[in-house]
């Protein structure tokens, strides 16, 4: 009893510390306007700004995704809060635009070696028999951390001084303690190698994993994708369309899908895997419909309903799809595995959004909104269709 509760003790100080770095990550969320006023650059350079984040992180997950299988969690998670703390040094110097690029892919190199290592380490910082309740507190803290970024960088921004500022600096105060908590947890990896012998190699995809790995990663992608829309564009729209200025309504809209994320997530264990990642492909079609109702009819209210159902249909998907190619990964290969389902996730977090700000010259920011909407609705009904007719199995 005493080893369960140490083990579970250790499991939620490792999500805690993953929550933190991601925090970082979507901390400049409801920033951006400001941004906008102070270098003067378009919405175009804001999806490129965000997207560049998103391409640090597949350049680490695809040359180093396995690294921490070889040479261990901790050191891997302590470089990726180092890359955090960088991260966090550049938003405060920042001075012009090379300043957000430079921090941004800080940001994304840390959230890259963080990804693979952090979601690993919480499973096997777990007790034994506790690794469906342990991928629970690995993604919860994933999404937890991602919306904690721009809810406490909106609330400080428009109720406390230096708004540009002050969000950074309390970042890189958690991730001192972060990093100070990494190094009283036990390491997890029992035969490790010297950093020589890892190689930038292929995502790997043990064959076991690859009947469930297409549906499940492309349900992942789209999910990504409505949450890069939402950490991208929406505070534009929410200042454009809506004139709703108030930065913490902004990183408070943004954070309820990744909260809502959360929740879709904590129901798979009564839902199933197998029944998680259909469902969860229907809710986050339901979400695009609302964000197409938002931006044609220009509602608050519907902004947010879409946060909410895309939010839980994005966790129901996103565990579902974690749980399934996790529990058919081979141990000394997991965290390569889940490297690549965060390849392909960080992928629709990326291109789509930069897709968004090319369109959103021609089109403006509604009609660029409503054909990337289109184009989702296209991958998320295919992928609900091929679950529908090859079910991931129950028992996973």
């Amino acid at each position: 009893m005493d080893g369960d509760r140490r083990g579970w003790r250790a499991c939620v100080l490792g999500g805690l510390v993953f929550a933190v770095c991601m925090a970082g990550t979507t901390l400049p969320t409801p920033l951006y306007g400001h941004y906008r006023r102070e270098f003067d650059f378009s919405e175009l350079t804001v999806t490129v700004v965000y997207a560049v984040y998103a391409f640090a992180v597949i350049a680490v997950l695809l040359l180093a995704g396995d690294v921490s299988d070889a040479v261990g969690r901790r050191p891997v998670i302590l470089w990726g809060l180092g890359f955090a703390a960088a991260s966090a040094v550049c938003f405060l110097s920042a001075s012009g635009l090379g300043w957000l690029y430079a921090g941004r892919l800080l940001s994304g190199l840390s959230a890259g070696l963080l990804t693979g290592a952090a979601t690993a380490y919480v499973i096997e910082l777990a007790p034994p028999g506790g690794a469906a309740r342990a991928t629970l507190v690995a993604t919860a803290a994933n999404m937890g951390g991602l919306g904690c970024g721009p809810l406490l960088a909106g609330v400080l921004a428009e109720y406390a001084p230096w708004p540009l500022y002050l969000p950074f600096a309390v970042h890189l105060g958690f991730v001192v303690c972060a990093g100070a908590v990494v190094l009283g947890l036990a390491e997890t990896v029992g035969e490790r190698r010297p950093l020589s012998t890892v190689r930038p190699r292929r995502p790997d995809l043990p064959r076991g994993v690859r009947r469930v790995f297409g549906p499940a990663a492309t349900a992942a992608f789209v999910g990504f994708a409505l949450f890069g829309v939402f950490t991208s564009v929406s505070p534009a729209f929410l200042a454009e369309s809506l004139h709703e200025r108030d930065l913490a309504l902004s990183g408070l809209v943004v954070a309820t899908a990744f909260f809502a994320s959360i929740a879709g997530q904590a129901s798979v264990g009564r839902i199933g895997v197998g029944r998680s990642l259909p469902l969860g492909c229907a809710a986050l079609l339901a979400g695009l419909a609302l964000l197409a109702g938002a931006l044609t009819r220009e509602v608050l209210a519907l902004v947010v309903a879409s946060a909410v159902v895309g939010g839980a249909g994005q966790g129901l998907s996103f565990r579902g799809a974690l749980s399934a190619v996790a529990a058919a990964s081979p141990a000394r290969k997991r965290a390569a595995v889940i490297s690549a389902l965060f390849v392909v996730a960080y992928t629709g977090i990326s291109v789509p959004v930069i897709g968004v700000g090319v369109l959103t010259g021609p089109l403006g920011l509604r009609g660029a909104g409503l054909v990337f909407i289109a184009c989702m609705a296209v991958l998320v009904t295919a992928a609900a269709g091929y679950l529908l007719r090859r079910p991931v199995p129950a028992g996973i």
